[in-house]
C-alpha cells in the first residue's frame, strides 16, 4: 500500500530551511511553496524546481497542500497557525504555540472545530537520551516521578547574539526570560506524561551582562512546576555564563539523566542509579550506557539539533497519515508554552504561585479568552508587560550605535 505524502508549505526561510531538507529525503513530504517576507532570503533558498517563492502567506494558504508548517519569529505563531487551520490545513508549528493565553484558546478550539493536526516541534523532546529516558520511565524502573530538573542554558557571544537578533525589535532582545521555557520543560513532560497545574518563578537580572548587545531583558529564570501527579518541577535558563543542556529525574524507585559534561549534550551518555535498598532485581545500582536511537538512526543523525528535528517531522507526517493526534498536540503545546507566560507573571510578583489551566478543559481555559497580556515593544500599553524585572531598561547609545552598524554591515 503506498503511504501518503505530505504537501507541505513553508513559512520561515529561516528556521524553516530545517524541514527543506526533509522534503528532499524520503520522509513522505512534498515541498510545494516557501513563504518569507524577505526576497533575499527566497532567493538565497536552494529549491527543486516547481517550489514557489513567495512573500504572501495569504497566497501559500491558497495553494492546493495538505499542511502548513510554521518557522517564522517566536511570538508570531499561533494567529497564522489559526489562519492554517481554519483553511483546512494541518500544521506544524515551530516554539512556541501561542504567544498570550488568549491566543492560546483560540489555537485550542481552532484544532476542536476543524479536526486538523496540529503538532508543536518541540524538538528537545526527541534527542536520543531523552527518547531513551522516555522508555525507561515506561518501563517502571525509577516509578513515578517525584522531582525533575532540567537546564537549556544557551549563552553565546555577542556577535553571535546580534546576527541572530539583527533588529531593536527583534524577539530575542525583549523576550522575558521565562518564555522560552518549552525545551526544558517539553522534554519532562514526554518522559513523565504529566501536566502542570502551578508555577513559581524567579527571574534573574544581570545588567553587566548586556553591553554590545541591545537587550531589554534578563537573562536567566529558574521556574518551579507543580505538575498534576504533585511531582515538582525546576526548569532553568535561558543564557547565563556556563552552557548547560541537562535533564534529571527523582521516581520513587530510583533517578536517572544525561550526564553532565563537556560538549553541546555532554558526553551523550544515560546514566540510571538506585539506592541498595530500593534496586530492581537483577539490576545494578549504577549504571551508564550511550543511547541509540529507536530507528532510523542513520537517516536522523545527519539532521539538525543532533537529530532531533528528524523526529519532530517523522511524527508530524505519521500523525497526519494516521489522522490520531500527536503525542506533542495543541494541548500539551499551548499548555507547555503558557508555562512561559504564566511564570513570567510570578516572576513579576516576586515569584507569587500563578495556576495553570488545564486547555483540555472548555470551562477552565475559557476564563483567558479575553487575556491578551504580553510583552514586546509592539503591544498596546494596557496589555503590555515589561520584560525584565527591572523594568523597562534603557539601552546604551554607544551599545545601540555598535549594533546598527554591524547589523548594516550584513546586508552589504
Amino acid at each position: 500500500m503506498t503511504k501518503q505524502v505530505v504537501r507541505i508549505g513553508v513559512v520561515g526561510a529561516g528556521r524553516g530551511a530545517a524541514y527543506l531538507r526533509a522534503a528532499r529525503l524520503d520522509m513522505g513530504l512534498e515541498l510545494v511553496a516557501v513563504c518569507d517576507s524577505s526576497e533575499r532570503r527566497l532567493k538565497a533558498l536552494d529549491l527543486p524546481d516547481g517550489v514557489l517563492r513567495l512573500t504572501d502567506e495569504a497566497e501559500l494558504l491558497a495553494q492546493d497542500m495538505d499542511a502548513v508548517v510554521i518557522a517564522t519569529y517566536f511570538d508570531a505563531h499561533a494567529p497564522l497557525a489559526v489562519r492554517a487551520l481554519r483553511a483546512g490545513f494541518h500544521v506544524l508549528s515551530e516554539i512556541t504555540a501561542n504567544a498570550t493565553m488568549a491566543e492560546g484558546v483560540a489555537l485550542c478550539e481552532a484544532v476542536e472545530e476543524t479536526g486538523r493536526i496540529y503538532m508543536m516541534g518541540e524538538n528537545s523532546a526527541y534527542t536520543d537520551f531523552n527518547q531513551a529516558m522516555t522508555e525507561l520511565y515506561a518501563s517502571g524502573e525509577i516509578g513515578r516521578v517525584l522531582y525533575a530538573e532540567a537546564e537549556y542554558n544557551h549563552p553565546m557571544p555577542p556577535e553571535t547574539m546580534l546576527r541572530l537578533a539583527p533588529a531593536r525589535g527583534h524577539w530575542r532582545n525583549w523576550l522575558p526570560s521565562t518564555y522560552y521555557c518549552t525545551h526544558a520543560l517539553g522534554p519532562l513532560m514526554a518522559i513523565t506524561d504529566t501536566w502542570p497545574v502551578a508555577v513559581n518563578a524567579l527571574s534573574i537580572p544581570a545588567p553587566e551582562l548586556g553591553p554590545q548587545e541591545v537587550r531589554v531583558n534578563d537573562p536567566g529564570s529558574v521556574i518551579l512546576c507543580r505538575m498534576d501527579n504533585n511531582a515538582v518541577f525546576r526548569l532553568f535558563g535561558i543564557r547565563i555564563p556556563g552552557h548547560s543542556n541537562w535533564y534529571r529525574l527523582h521516581g520513587t524507585g530510583g533517578a536517572m539523566e544525561n550526564v553532565r559534561g563537556p560538549g553541546y549534550f555532554g558526553p551523550g551518555q544515560v546514566r540510571v542509579w538506585h539506592d541498595p535498598w530500593n534496586c530492581p532485581p537483577g539490576q545494578p545500582t549504577e549504571r551508564s550506557f550511550v543511547p541509540e536511537w529507536p530507528d532510523h538512526g542513520a537517516t536522523a543523525a545527519g539532521f539538525g539539533h543532533s537529530g532531533a528535528d528528524f523526529w519532530v517531522v517523522h511524527h508530524f507526517v505519521e500523525a497526519v497519515r494516521s489522522g490520531r493526534p500527536p503525542f506533542l498536540d495543541v494541548y500539551r503545546s499551548v499548555a507547555m508554552s503558557s508555562v512561559g507566560l504564566l511564570a513570567w507573571r510570578s516572576a513579576l510578583a516576586d515569584g507569587q504561585s500563578v495556576a495553570v489551566p488545564d486547555f483540555r478543559d472548555p470551562e477552565a481555559r475559557g476564563q483567558f479568552r479575553d487575556d491578551h497580556l504580553r510583552a514586546g515593544p509592539d503591544t498596546p500599553d494596557a496589555e503590555r508587560l515589561p520584560s525584565s524585572i527591572r523594568g523597562e531598561v534603557e539601552i546604551d547609545r554607544a551599545d545601540l550605535e555598535r549594533a546598527e552598524r554591524f547589523w548594516n554591515s550584513l546586508h552589504r
